[in-house]
């Protein structure tokens, strides 16, 4: 997961197609209107921390509307919210004011597996080592 500071990110840096998407959006309404069709960066707010639809939106857009570009969390984006932004679905994430970058990093060595499936492996530990 691409990791952003706060201010890091300048206004054109680059040409990428960005959606930005708000959290009570209707997902399918907009797959439907073909809103994502060309797009390679979907931006899903976190408003406050304690506002977690942006993660039902991401597992949403890799699952259900097979979205492969990035997704991005912006907004009030705390570090011990990135491993399971990035299991959800999250490619990046730009941090709130005053958030580490450095102790964001360190987020990801905390663990080694994870019994339950994500979007990035779907199946659970146990058919993995079965497997």
């Amino acid at each position: 997961m691409k990791i952003i500071a706060a201010g890091a990110l300048s206004l054109g840096a680059d040409d990428l197609k960005t959606l930005q998407i708000a959290n009570d959006a209707d997902l399918a309404a907009l797959a439907a209107e073909g809103t994502l069709e060309g797009v390679q960066r979907i931006e899903l707010q976190f408003p406050k921390f304690t506002d977690g639809r942006a993660y039902s939106q991401a597992l949403l857009l890799r699952r259900r509307y097979r979205f492969a570009g990035d997704i991005r969390a912006t907004g009030d984006v705390l570090i011990d919210q990135l491993v399971h932004m990035h299991r959800s679905g999250f490619s990046s994430a730009v941090l709130a004011p005053g958030v580490d970058p450095a102790a964001a990093e360190r987020q990801f060595a905390r663990y080694a597996a994870f019994y339950q499936g994500d979007v990035l492996e779907p199946r659970p530990l146990f058919a993995r080592e079965a497997a």
